[in-house]
């Protein structure tokens, strides 16, 4: 680069009385020039000989093709990286640090575990990327002159931020975003468990859908945000500004609908009656209706007899239903973000509009149920949510999907012979060819 450069990572609030520069000396590389460099970094990352780390350190690569590499633990601090394609690219553990990643496309990219502090995400297309435990705090990049006073470096863009960046379906959980500058930034429907937002600028952000479990809001502005469908179950919201927040549908802790409490005969006895009902074939016991009721408390429903099941509405957010028989029911509308239904009997069972974002939908039986010779009973799962939900295995032949949101979800080894998916939207999905071809 032809100058040697001394610099130390700082955290923000320790450089404000130091005098601002732009750093302009960067070495600009051509796409010849980072193929290689990529090419290298792969070989040794596989082990092979000839193989070097791929360092990028205040180098501009903007406007750059790097879409599907592995750049795993490569090093990109203060790099330009305005516009440049990294979609699907893997960079785990990767140095971002003080990077200039503006309007960069980063869809479906791998960035568990990254160090993205002071970097500058303005625009950035992030749908879809994974930032399990991501660092994307504050951070400041500074220089020793000769006199040995430090100067901070920067890009022409000013403090870092993340304003206006796209997150959508992103997972962000346990990501470090203390501090972070993310105004009008989209996170509808991430994955958000445990996030620590200790801080942050939110204002006008969009969370509508987004899993906030457990997560540090805590002296956060969020005034004007977009919180509806959020869920917020044991979330820190201590000193946050909520002022014009939209807060519809919010899942906390309270119980939202019916509460077994609330009912004369205990819920335990009700579903004793109803698995009497089914197995004496209704000659015995009776069916139970647990339509809107917040079922959260209940416990485990694993392996219970459920059959033909009334509960369109119901709160089952998180709840244990692994193994359980639910064919015939009818779960219209409900909440089964985070539920557990692997190997659980949904043949001919009605989800549609349900919430089912992370749902735990492996080796489950969702095709037709047989009502007499003549007519079968498919599974309805149109206009259903079921973003990042794992239906590996799962059998969903003739099921209705029509309109559905698939986005990202796993449906490596599903039977989807017959299904109808006109008009669902199966982006970043992940689908096995045989069967991707038989969806109608």
């Amino acid at each position: 680069m032809g100058e040697q450069w001394t610099w130390v990572i700082l955290n923000a609030r320790s450089t404000s009385a130091m005098p601002q520069i732009q750093r302009t000396s960067f070495a600009r590389l051509t796409q010849k020039d980072l193929s290689a460099s990529m090419a290298r970094h792969e070989m040794l990352y596989s082990g092979r000989m000839g193989g070097a780390r791929a360092v990028f350190a205040f180098c501009d690569l903007s406007g750059l093709e790097l879409a599907g590499r592995n750049l795993c633990d490569a090093d990109f601090t203060g790099a330009v990286l305005e516009e440049a394609n990294l979609a699907g690219a893997r960079l785990d553990s990767t140095s971002f640090f003080g990077a200039d990643l503006r309007r960069a496309n980063l869809c479906g990219a791998s960035i568990r575990r990254a160090d993205l502090r002071g970097a500058c995400l303005r625009g950035a297309n992030l749908i879809g990327a994974d930032l399990y435990e991501a660092d994307l705090r504050e951070g400041t990049i500074a220089e020793k002159d000769k006199f040995g006073n430090l100067r901070v470096l920067q890009h022409d863009v000013g403090p870092s931020e993340i304003a206006s960046a796209m997150l959508n379906s992103a997972n962000l959980e346990r990501a470090k975003m203390g501090g972070a500058v993310a105004i009008r930034a989209d996170f509808t429907d991430a994955m958000m468990k445990g996030c620590r937002l200790v801080r942050a600028n939110l204002r006008q952000a969009s969370f509508a859908g987004a899993n906030l479990e457990n997560a540090d809001l805590s002296s956060c502005d969020l005034s004007g945000a977009d919180l509806s469908g959020a869920v917020l179950i044991g979330a820190r919201l201590s000193m946050a500004v909520l002022q014009g927040a939209d807060m519809t549908g919010v899942l906390t802790e309270e119980a939202i609908g019916r509460l077994p409490a609330d009912l004369e005969t205990p819920i335990e006895e009700l579903l004793q009656l109803h698995g009497l009902w089914v197995e004496s074939d209704g000659r015995e016991g009776r069916p139970t209706d647990l339509s809107k009721m917040d079922l959260r408390k209940v416990g485990s429903l694993a392996h219970r007899m459920l059959t033909a099941l009334i509960a369109p509405g119901a709160n089952l957010y998180g709840v244990d239903l692994e193994g359980a028989s639910l064919q015939g029911g009818n779960l219209q509308d409900a909440d089964l973000r985070s539920a557990k239904l692997s190997g659980a009997d949904l043949r001919g069972t009605n989800l549609s509009g349900a919430k089912l974002n992370h749902t735990d939908l492996r080796d489950a039986k969702l095709g037709p149920l047989v009502i007499s010779d003549s007519r079968l009973l498919p599974a309805r799962l149109d206009q259903a949510v079921a973003r990042y939900a794992d239906f590996r295995g799962a059998d969903l032949r003739r099921a209705n999907l029509s309109a559905a949101d698939l986005s990202y979800a796993n449906l490596i080894d599903a039977d989807l012979r017959g299904s109808n998916s006109a008009e669902a939207d199966l982006t970043g999905a992940k689908l096995d060819r045989p069967n991707a071809a038989s969806v109608a």
